[in-house]
């Protein structure tokens, strides 16, 4: 016998902008989101003082989940090369799963296009951790330029997320040779 945990309304709500925003975009109805959620607009209201204090609250909830599932986990003795590759390899590989539609972080920052919004301001920081990721490995795995290098590992894996998340791109085979072109120039070993 299996017991269902019943998540709380705060939980739900949590889920349900999370699931409709990445879905259908961050300009999605708060009854939409408390529909989806079975909760009331007064309870959302109680729970979260705006739609865009939900919005932060569920982007920063995912942060970790999105983090794990990207990056290697330190120490894990592969070279600085193969940890970088390692992202593309999970971009490319999540590109294939149904409902992919890019990194959740790049489309609220694109959609709100405020960067002073709450979840833009989550967002910002999600994509300056990638990018300090990317110049960190660099650095290690002695690129000539790893701050570059790093802008423009970041500038292909938005560039992939978005092409690949819209249908407009098949990632296998093109994201590996193009970050492996760039990690070649960089000198990186």
């Amino acid at each position: 016998m299996t017991t269902e945990v019943k998540l709380s309304p705060r939980e739900r709500l949590l889920e349900a902008a999370a699931t409709l925003t990445y879905r259908e975009g961050v300009n999605i109805g708060v009854e939409a989101l408390c529909k989806a959620a079975g909760v009331s607009k007064r309870s959302m209201y109680q729970l979260f003082h705006s739609k865009d204090e939900l919005l932060a609250a569920s982007l920063e909830r995912r942060t970790s989940s999105y983090v794990a599932a990207l990056l290697p986990s330190a120490d894990d003795g592969r070279s600085p090369r193969e940890r970088i590759l390692h992202v593309f390899e999970q971009v490319e590989s999540q590109s294939r799963e149904p409902g992919f539609y890019g990194c959740p972080f790049l489309a609220a920052q694109i959609e709100l296009k405020d960067q002073s919004h709450p979840a833009s301001q989550v967002a910002h920081g999600v994509k300056e951790n990638l990018t300090a990721f990317f110049g960190a490995e660099a650095e290690q795995g002695g690129a000539s330029d790893p701050g570059l290098l790093a802008r423009q590992l970041s500038l292909v894996f938005d560039g992939a997320s978005a092409r690949a998340g819209i249908g407009a791109e098949k990632l296998p085979g093109l994201v590996a040779p193009t970050v492996t072109t760039l990690l070649d120039a960089a000198g990186m070993h």
